[in-house]
């Protein structure tokens, strides 16, 4: 009787919760936990089912699965003579497991594994801003794709192809692939057939799979500075150097990059519209890296980023349409319809297919195989080109809507890199402003603005902002720019303002 007792008056074991049902399992639970804890010590003997039944209140069958349960798992074990015992679960120092272990206890005794520093601060850089103003990448409202969508996902995925299914080809939907190539071919004047393209999760798995295929760990790359933060961390995941290359009014500097770093094998970079501050490459620059892969065994990879958003005429060219043997190129449908639909696609050079295909297999073997059947569809009967025309002039509007309030409202030392495309401008501040702190100050107003000199490998020698305008409407941003007006005041009191006043 006393051993029952024992047992019964362990706290866990009558602290269930008999309004939400499931006791059977909170039964088994609070076993488990008294026997890890060692509230129930190996050896101990327990008091029978039907015994538990009438104490606990609990009908007996509920019991006798609960008991059924650790028997299996290996928590309890029966032995003759002896009926019921608790199984010896610790193979050694028991008494360290007796105390109860708690996320602060672990964090401050376990060494952790050398990854996880780097990687939580992957995690801080690439989470989602939100969807206040003036959020980067978040296309809402007029821009996000019309009815016309939803009716087609709908009737699509009612068909028998669409229908949940079976592991496809890791490289994608041929009918996407398809579509994809046809239309690159004749939007960014890419050179490729459908065996091409691999689809991915979007430009950030396109990164991956490119560093995972071309590089090995100890290789050298180039990378643009300031650069996607995106590509930092995929490099530091495969223990690559990156060697940051400034950029100027032309882009990469390659001179620049061979003086660096003459051996590298890769380059990364964004020719149509650099990330963040927006300029093209030009001409010269691109045949100079061009001619640089081709002479040292080298690889480009092209991230075409915000190519298809160009207001002043039309979309410059893909670097890939100028050399397809040695630049991989990315692109991606997370600006153009919405980000979480997660589809991207690489368009890799004839050699590197299998190899392609074979570092998405081990990622994730392929995307969601019905959104990739809707946006074939999508594709094929015209209507995402069509979306494309639509949303170019609503971003033309807001764009300029942005820059007309800027341009009223700011004071003058605040001033705009030069940009016609994409859906951010880079809102260049004064010497001495802190851009964090201000990104940080307009958080607590209800803006989201991203800085800019975390992006660069050297601390700038002028701080900036980045303004997304794509979702939202001229009069959001109007609003936003006047509260942008009032963290700006702020952020120059003090020193600041008498060295604004002495340059003035």
């Amino acid at each position: 009787m006393a051993r029952r007792q024992d047992l019964i008056t362990i706290a866990s074991l009558r602290s269930f919760d008999r309004t939400s049902g499931r006791i059977g399992q909170q039964f088994t639970q609070a076993l488990r936990d008294a026997i890890a804890k060692g509230e129930l010590k190996p050896g101990q003997r327990l008091p029978s089912t039907r015994a538990l039944s009438a104490a606990l209140g609990m009908a007996r069958g509920t019991i006798v699965e609960a008991f059924d349960q650790l028997y299996a798992e290996g928590y309890i074990q029966a032995r003759a003579r002896s009926g019921t015992v608790v199984a010896s679960v610790h193979e050694a120092a028991p008494e360290a497991l007796s105390r109860e272990l708690t996320p602060d206890t672990l964090a401050g005794e376990l060494p952790l594994p050398t990854n996880v520093a780097r990687l939580a601060a992957v995690s801080k850089a690439l989470t989602p801003q939100g969807t206040q103003p003036f959020a980067i990448a978040h296309p809402g409202g007029d821009v996000a794709p019309d009815d016309k969508w939803r009716r087609l996902g709908n009737r699509v995925r009612a068909t028998r192809p669409a229908a949940p299914s079976g592991y496809i080809d890791p490289r994608g939907l041929p009918e996407l692939r398809s579509a994809i190539a046809e239309y690159v071919r004749k939007a960014r004047a890419v050179k490729c057939s459908a065996e091409q393209v691999i689809i991915t999760a979007g430009t950030q798995q396109g990164l991956f799979l490119a560093a995972t295929v071309l590089l090995a760990s100890g290789d050298a790359v180039w990378a643009e500075d300031p650069a996607y933060p995106g590509i930092e961390a995929v490099l530091g995941n495969f223990s690559i150097t990156a060697c940051r290359v400034p950029v100027d009014g032309q882009g990469i500097d390659v001179k620049e990059a061979i003086l660096r770093c003459p051996g590298a094998r890769a380059a990364f970079v964004t020719p149509s519209h650099q990330y963040p501050l927006g300029m093209p490459m030009s001409m010269p620059r691109r045949t100079s890296l061009l001619s640089w892969a081709r002479n040292n065994n080298a690889w480009v990879v092209e991230d075409d980023y915000d190519s298809e958003l160009r207001y002043a005429g039309y979309p410059f060219p893909s670097l890939q349409g100028l050399d397809p043997s040695r630049v991989v190129y990315l692109g991606t449908m997370s600006k153009m319809l919405f980000s979480s639909l997660r589809l991207g696609y690489a368009i890799v050079p004839v050699p590197l297919i299998d190899a392609f295909a074979g570092a998405r297999a081990m990622i994730d073997r392929h995307s969601p195989t019905p959104d990739q059947h809707v946006l074939a569809s999508y594709m094929r009967e015209g209507l995402f080109e069509a979306h494309v025309r639509r949303i170019r002039g609503v971003y033309a509007e807001r764009r300029a809507a942005l820059i007309e309030a800027i341009e009223q409202e700011l004071p003058s030392w605040a001033t705009l890199q030069p940009s016609d495309q994409g859906m951010h401008l880079v809102l260049w501040l004064p010497l001495g402003i802190d851009d964090v702190k201000v990104a940080e100050e307009a958080r607590s107003a209800g803006l989201v603005v991203r800085p800019i000199s975390p992006m660069f490998a050297n601390p700038p020698a002028r701080s900036g902002l980045m303004l997304g305008f794509g979702g939202f409407t001229p009069a959001e941003l109007r609003a936003a720019v006047r509260r942008l007006k009032d963290v700006l005041a702020g952020a120059i009191r003090g020193p600041l303002t008498t060295h604004l006043s002495a340059e003035a």
